[in-house]
């Protein structure tokens, strides 16, 4: 059964963030070779005001994509943007909406997208789907005035959408009933995320050929522990034995860790490479030694999956669906926000001589395949099952 499917998200590549949401690209442009799919993203307006409009089209084989802008007030009455997600969408994109005749809703985000996204849905009666990734639920439902809001959301869903049973749990705490809530690990590509020569791989990104380097990737901000880990990287004395330390990455805290690196002596160890496409990033875990990712909540971060079907063991935070993903043969984890344990941790995991065998074991049992076979079914149950009766309303 072919299904009509619309997917709301903030969490989706456009022409003013060609890199967001690689991991919903990934997975919806899989999806959109099995049914007919559209992609309507939210842009920001503080994103649409600071990238202007003078960027190439935005194309997805196989996707048909819109976006509109969302227009709110930054940093006052968070918990109105769910209001104000809807109006945006509803005033840009709401005749079209009205035209589409789809079979379901995919929100992919819990808040502002999915509150929004469901209001919307019930009151066209489209059945819809609610897809769930980490700080959506980690840190957004924990707000008191946002909280009622994502209950509603996902008590309204035919079907919830996690990415680990860390996050699945979050979600039946909010009232959701545990049998519609499933857990779907994201998959790897691993066509591209394979292993492949070190010494090629380090020639190619201008790194030094000796040495040994260890790997950040993600958003540069407090809460993925960008900071912690340079503290516990000068903390550890790998600097002073020729250990590199790499951030791939953009975000707030550049400045920072530039001016950090400098206060502990290790500005010469240190490297920001700034943001590199993802097709890109296969050449950066071959390369080094370590990837390191101690966030202060996650999902189920794709670098982790990617990293390790590259064969290169993680040093991670024990937070969200990491622990689910990263056992003991393929990496060490710690607590969040402990420099110290960090630093002993990177320590332990350079002079521990993994198996690179069974890395990439536990690796190939991620694969996007699966996923998708997993969504699909999802979506088509959500399509031809009735509505059970929805607990948030009671």
């Amino acid at each position: 059964m072919s299904l009509r499917i619309l997917i709301l998200t903030n969490l989706f590549p456009s022409r003013f963030d060609p890199r967001r949401g690689t991991f919903n690209r990934q997975q919806f442009e899989r999806l959109g070779t099995r049914h007919d799919v559209e992609v309507i993203t939210a842009v920001p307006l503080p994103e649409r005001l600071r990238k202007g409009a003078d960027r190439a089209p935005f194309a997805v084989p196989g996707l048909r994509l819109r976006t509109f802008v969302f227009v709110y007030l930054p940093r006052v009455a968070r918990s109105l943007h769910a209001f104000f997600w809807g109006a945006s969408l509803l005033a840009q994109q709401g005749l079209h909406l009205l035209r589409g005749r789809y079979d379901c809703v995919l929100a992919s985000w819990a808040y502002p997208d999915a509150a929004a996204a469901g209001w919307l849905a019930r009151r066209m009666g489209w059945p819809y789907v609610v897809k769930v990734h980490g700080s959506d639920l980690n840190v957004q439902a924990e707000d008191p005035a946002r909280r009622p809001q994502i209950r509603r959301a996902l008590g309204g869903a035919r079907a919830v959408i996690a990415v680990s049973h860390a996050l699945a749990a979050k979600a039946v705490a909010l009232g959701v009933d545990p049998a519609r809530v499933h857990v779907v690990y994201n998959g790897v590509d691993h066509a591209r995320f394979a292993p492949g020569d070190r010494g090629q791989a380090r020639a190619r990104l201008g790194l030094p050929a000796a040495g040994r380097i260890l790997l950040y990737v993600g958003n540069l901000k407090a809460s993925k522990g960008c900071l912690d880990l340079l503290e516990a990287f000068a903390a550890s004395g790998l600097a002073r034995s020729g250990t590199r330390l790499v951030f791939v990455g953009a975000g707030e805290c550049r400045t920072a860790l530039v001016a950090d690196a400098a206060e502990r002596g290790c500005t010469e160890a240190v490297t920001l490479a700034g943001a590199v496409d993802h097709a890109e990033l296969a050449d950066w875990f071959r390369a080094v030694d370590l990837l390191c990712l101690p966030s202060h909540n996650e999902g189920v971060p794709n670098v982790v999956l990617e990293a390790m079907a590259c064969g290169i063991p993680v040093v991670a935070s024990r937070v969200g669906g990491i622990p689910e993903v990263v056992p003991e043969a393929a990496g060490l984890l710690v607590p969040a926000r402990d420099p110290d344990a960090l630093a002993r941790a990177l320590l332990e995991a350079l002079a521990r001589p993994w198996d690179t065998a069974d890395v990439l074991a536990h690796a190939r049992t991620f694969s996007w395949e699966r996923n998708l076979d997993q969504l699909e079914g999802i979506l088509a149950s959500a399509v031809t099952q009735p509505l059970v009766s929805d607990p948030a309303r009671s």
